[in-house]
């Protein structure tokens, strides 16, 4: 009886440490503040405490049967979840773009972008750092690269903007690095906390619920429908809001999907605002097992479609093994079904910037076959 004591009280013990760990520690970026969750309820997305998706979403099949096979998975360690030899990275002078006015945009790898449009810099989904976790050392670590895009090599930064609070996309090292260098953030309900708590000024952070938007400096940003899910520690589940950013200027009109799972929302999002010339959409880290809230490459491209858009980024690859598949199998995929369907597909090597004239010549070469 006493040792059955001992343990309980042990267990209490390291369960109210690791709680007030992930409490106290800046990277997890809780609490949420409180103050705000009476805007939070007044959001139709926004029930019994938590957002929610517009139809019923799992973030993962929880069945015993999909867990023991997500364990032989990892138990087979697939080599070619990561690249054999480095990944080619270019080192702009990204400084150069500040005086530029042609509208760009520079893949930095992962989800990160960075969009010249309509004069501004716009840093999208800012993740810059090594591993895709809270603790140094920790988590799915970058794949190795020839060169490393680092904060200090960007230009001023007008405007960043997040999707979400996941880890592989707010990165806690890269928002501090920022510090001093942008201008404003525009973010889901939610996400502002998680910045705050990072650092960053409130007066700095505008946040919005989905279909709110803001005519900002030449710039129309629309903050749009995604189909998935928030959290950065074992408590805040869903605390936050997820999105994906509607960007035009004058000239050019930009969708950036954030991480999604395929639903009817595209088709509502083109049917508002597009045709869009470019868009910057998820297309790795997915699974059967998960398929609700990370589309299959197919998908990307079915989405790219039902968007109108012209010309296909594919976003959310060669930068984490976070799902079994081959690091090139999203990229190959894509690539397959653009073909079959006639979409244009723009796939720069990571850091090249590429300009969004019509008439620019784009890259054309497969380069992650020749890594």
């Amino acid at each position: 009886m006493l040792t059955a004591a001992i343990i309980l009280i042990l267990i209490v013990l390291i369960a109210a440490a690791v709680y007030g760990f992930i409490r106290i520690y800046p990277p997890f970026g809780v609490p949420v503040d409180r103050s705000r969750i009476s805007r939070f309820e007044q959001s139709e997305h926004y029930r019994q405490g938590k957002f929610q998706n517009r139809i019923p979403t799992q973030s993962i099949d929880s069945s015993i049967r999909s867990f023991y096979s997500l364990f032989a998975d990892h138990l087979k360690n697939n080599p070619k979840r990561r690249p054999p030899h480095e990944l080619p990275v270019l080192n702009p002078n990204l400084g150069s773009l500040t005086a530029a006015e042609t509208d760009s945009v520079t893949w930095l790898g992962h989800s990160s972008v960075l969009l010249k449009l309509g004069g501004k810099n716009l840093l999208l989904d800012p993740m810059l750092g090594m591993h895709s976790s809270p603790l140094p050392g920790f988590g799915a670590k970058r794949f190795k690269s020839s060169s490393q895009i680092e904060v200090k090599d960007l230009p001023r930064l007008d405007a960043v903007f997040l999707s979400h609070d996941h880890f592989d996309h707010l990165d806690y090292s890269t928002i501090q690095q920022l510090s001093g260098k942008v201008g404003r953030y525009f973010v889901p309900l939610g996400v502002g906390s998680r910045l705050v708590r990072f650092g960053v000024e409130r007066g700095l952070i505008q946040e919005f619920d989905w279909w709110g938007e803001v005519e900002w400096q030449g710039i129309r940003a629309v903050c749009t429908p995604a189909r998935h899910f928030s959290g950065r520690a074992l408590f805040d589940k869903d605390a936050t809001l997820w999105c994906s950013w509607v960007l035009l200027d004058p000239k050019t009109r930009v969708y950036f999907s954030g991480d999604s799972g395929y639903d009817e929302h595209f088709k509502r999002i083109g049917d508002l605002y597009g045709p869009f010339d470019l868009t910057l959409i998820e297309c790795g880290q997915y699974d059967p097992r998960w398929e609700q809230i990370h589309m299959m490459p197919e998908q990307t491209v079915q989405a790219h479609k039902d968007l109108r858009g012209r010309r296909l980024l594919p976003i959310h690859w060669a930068g984490f093994a976070l799902a079994m598949h081959g690091w090139m199998e999203p990229v190959e995929r894509v690539s397959e079904d653009s073909e079959r369907r006639g979409v244009e597909l723009l796939v720069p090597r990571i850091g090249e910037t590429v300009s969004l004239k019509e008439e620019a010549l784009l890259p054309r070469d497969k380069w992650w076959r020749t890594v």
